[in-house]
Parts: C-alpha cells; sequence; structure tokens
C-alpha cells in the first residue's frame, strides 16, 4: 500500500518556525491530495492545510498568513512550513495522502495517513 513517513516538529516558542515533512512511499500509486492535520489533547482531529495534484491549497482560518504547505511531486513529498507559532497550535500533526493504488494489476483507492509528530509551542 502506501505509507507516509513524517519528520520535523519539536519544540518551539511562540513567535517561532518548525518545518515538518512527509513522504510517501510504496508500489505503483498516483497521489491526488496531499495535506496536514492537527489534534490537540482533549480535542478533534482538524484540517491544517491541504494541497491537490494542481496546486490548489485550503487552509484553516486559523494558520492563514502563517502556515505555508507546499508539494515536491517528483519526490512524493508535502512540507508544511510553520511561522509565527503559537501556543494554541500545539498538537500533533499528522500527514494524511490519498490517490489510487495498484497491486497484482488491480487499482484501489487509498486515504492513508502518517503516525503523527509533536509540536509544541510554549508561551
Amino acid at each position: 500500500q502506501v505509507r507516509l513517513v513524517e519528520s520535523g516538529g519539536g519544540l518551539s516558542q511562540a513567535g517561532g518556525s518548525l518545518r515538518l515533512s512527509c513522504v510517501a512511499s510504496g508500489n505503483t500509486f498516483r497521489i491526488d491530495n496531499m495535506g496536514w492535520y492537527r489534534q490537540a489533547p482533549g480535542k478533534q482531529r482538524e484540517l491544517v492545510a491541504t494541497i491537490n495534484s494542481g496546486g490548489t491549497t485550503r487552509y484553516a482560518d486559523s494558520v492563514k498568513g502563517r502556515f505555508t504547505i507546499s508539494r515536491d511531486t517528483a519526490k512524493k513529498s508535502v512540507s508544511l512550513q510553520m511561522d509565527s507559532l503559537k501556543p494554541e497550535d500545539t498538537a500533533v500533526y499528522y500527514c494524511n495522502a490519498d490517490g489510487e493504488y495498484t497491486r497484482f494489476g488491480v487499482s484501489r483507492p487509498y486515504d492513508n495517513w502518517g503516525q503523527g509528530t509533536q509540536v509544541t509551542v510554549s508561551s
């Protein structure tokens, strides 16, 4: 199938910056949409930013102007540059990708998640 591996994250002071990266791997597959979601303690997972195969991006209102999502199609990766971080950005951040994979000549859709990476912003 398709595996997503995240890197980056960690600890930052308010106003600082962090960068998250996610690489997709597997056998024959196509990636349509890639994105980042986050889940803070006691809260539901929420969308942070997404980017489709055409490069169209979408952001949560809470991160507009501070976060930038980008995608490298050749490397099958997506990154999230997070600037002007706030304590409320503290959460586990998850990479997501969907598309289609082919195995034994049969194509099937997938919608997969990475393992998550912790981002902590101190005030």
